[in-house]
């Protein structure tokens, strides 16, 4: 079922976005600093509400309570945990919409996401990146049927970068949606179906990667000259200040 954003606008931040999301695909949300994108991903979630247009999950307006959480994994830039928990205790919070404890669930995100053997750690033991995964593991756990995570690749090291991707492909093979805000547009160009470029709360491109990531358009919207050298799956890009 898709999730479209409909004119959607929130004073100084979004105007009139439009934009209808597909499952089974990645999609990038790119764009630079103040563009617009976090806002665009928690108004997708339902975190916010916006002042003008609507989000719409399969052509209905977005549920509420727990059936949105089932249906809807959030994953914010700067993910706070509250209380001190194991890592499997937080993981496990994916499964609170589903009322169940979700063990094998929760094991196989935990295993996607290379925790497997520091399921007893406390979080505040684990390093940048080994928080990260075990935010993101949360989602997972709770089998959404869209997963929206807002720069989950910043503070993880190039395998580990591969390797999420890689399951967050798999996610889109089984049919789940994924947006994924990224500010590295050669891993939105080389791993996203679908690219939506935001600039001062409007979209300037959208479409394929290698469209929508144009050299013009990064000329144009991030003031950078820039070239694209490679093939296709395995791009770099080369850029000096325009």
């Amino acid at each position: 079922m898709t999730l479209a954003a409909r004119s959607l606008t929130v004073a100084q931040r979004l105007t009139g976005v439009t934009a209808s999301l597909e499952p089974g695909r990645i999609t990038a949300i790119c764009g630079p600093n103040g563009a617009g994108k976090s806002t665009l991903l928690q108004a997708l979630a339902g975190l916010i509400a916006p002042d003008g247009g609507e989000v719409l999950l399969g052509g209905a307006a977005l549920p509420g309570g727990r059936e949105r959480a089932r249906r809807i994994g959030y994953l914010p830039q700067v993910g706070e945990v509250a209380w001190d928990l194991s890592v499997a205790a937080l993981a496990s919070l994916g499964r609170l919409p589903h009322g169940d404890r979700g063990e094998t669930q929760v094991a196989a995100a935990l295993a996607a996401l290379d925790l497997t053997g520091l399921e007893h750690r406390p979080v505040s033991t684990l390093s940048g990146g080994e928080r990260a995964r075990a935010l993101l593991a949360r989602v997972l756990a709770g089998e959404p049927d869209w997963i929206l995570a807002d720069e989950p690749l910043a503070a993880l090291d190039l395998a580990h970068q591969l390797a999420l991707l890689a399951r967050l492909r798999e996610a889109a093979g089984r049919g789940a949606g994924v947006v994924l805000v990224l500010h590295d547009l050669a891993l939105a160009m080389n791993h996203a179906d679908r690219v939506v470029v935001l600039d001062r709360g409007a979209v300037e491109a959208d479409g394929a990667p290698e469209e929508a990531l144009s050299e013009e358009t990064i000329a144009s919207v991030w003031g950078v000259r820039a070239s694209w050298l490679g093939e296709p799956g395995a791009r770099a890009l080369v850029a000096a200040k325009a």
